[in-house]
């Protein structure tokens, strides 16, 4: 048995595989109680999403080197492939963050106009959470149900934000939490000044969001052009890349490829989100571990 039927054999086994995976990812597994594998945590919505990464990332390196025998341009095209969400993702992200923050402003405001009619937070959380956006309100449908089963309010609140997981709701969770603990006045001017302060930052983040699109968008070009490029040379002029097939010409396209790599991940850190650090981050958990050793004292 000569290189080339082992070579075929083993692309063989490799893209079976790939295949069994990617048809396991998308019907998913019963898991079994008794004899837990790794094929029945495929039900996980994450590991699903990895398995058809990697399937396809297999999938597609395969194919390559069938077509050009070229071991570093299979791997390479296979890892971009699997991780072009890496690459070319964060538009999703991105807005979804301006959803999540154009709706915080809307429940601040419907807040500030309910605690106007002399309402508590207890009365006016509940009522706010009916008519909130999507984009919040199954955060505040468990903000609602701590409620209902007497978890205090500034715990429930520190949950709150960290189910949110956002830095500007930070901001309006602690204004609530200090009135929760201090029960003074002024709660309603301080909604208004953090809903004039959300809008505003809304008002930036969208005009970032449309500069950072355009640059999203170049990378997607450049990827694309030079991809229909190199396949059009490799299809249709096989004598001008035939140098590529040597071992010194796959140690130079590995060079190249990786030049290439570090360009595209500089233009997709261009295109990142960069936001600030929670500051309340972890409440939750402190506040719990405070009323458990409350409860040792007094026991």
């Amino acid at each position: 048995m000569d290189d080339r039927t082992l070579l075929a054999l083993l692309c063989g086994a490799v893209f079976g595989g790939a295949i069994l995976l990617l048809i396991v990812a998308l019907r998913g597994t019963e898991p079994k109680e008794a004899t837990p594998s790794l094929l029945s945590r495929s039900n996980n919505p994450a590991n699903r999403k990895a398995l058809i990464k990697l399937g396809v990332g297999i999938g597609v390196g395969l194919v390559v080197l069938a077509v050009t025998r070229w071991l570093v341009l299979a791997v390479a095209l296979g890892a971009l492939a699997g991780l072009a969400d890496r690459f070319f993702g964060g538009a999703g992200e991105e807005r979804r963050a301006i959803e999540r923050l154009e709706a915080l402003a809307g429940w601040t405001e419907a807040m500030r106009d309910t605690i106007a009619g002399a309402v508590g937070l207890e009365q006016a959380i509940p009522a706010t959470a009916v008519n909130a956006a999507p984009a919040i309100k199954p955060s505040l449908n468990l903000l609602v149900d701590r409620l209902r089963i007497r978890e205090p309010l500034p715990t429930a609140l520190m949950r709150f934000a960290d189910d949110l997981d956002d830095p500007s709701a930070d901001l309006i969770v602690a204004a609530l939490v200090l009135n929760a603990r201090l029960r003074g006045p002024g709660l309603r001017e301080v909604l208004t000044a953090l809903a004039d302060s959300a809008r505003e930052e809304l008002d930036v983040r969208r005009k970032v969001a449309s500069e950072r699109r355009s640059t999203r968008r170049s990378v997607q070009v450049v990827v694309g052009v030079t991809l229909l490029v190199a396949a059009m040379l490799i299809l249709f002029n096989p004598d001008y890349v035939a140098p590529y097939t040597t071992f010194i010409g796959q140690f130079v396209l590995a060079l190249v490829i990786g030049l290439y790599t570090i360009g595209l991940v500089w233009l997709r850190r261009l295109a990142k989100i960069e936001v600030p650090e929670r500051f309340l981050s972890g409440g939750s958990q402190a506040q719990t571990r405070r009323g458990d050793d409350r409860m040792e004292v007094v026991g």
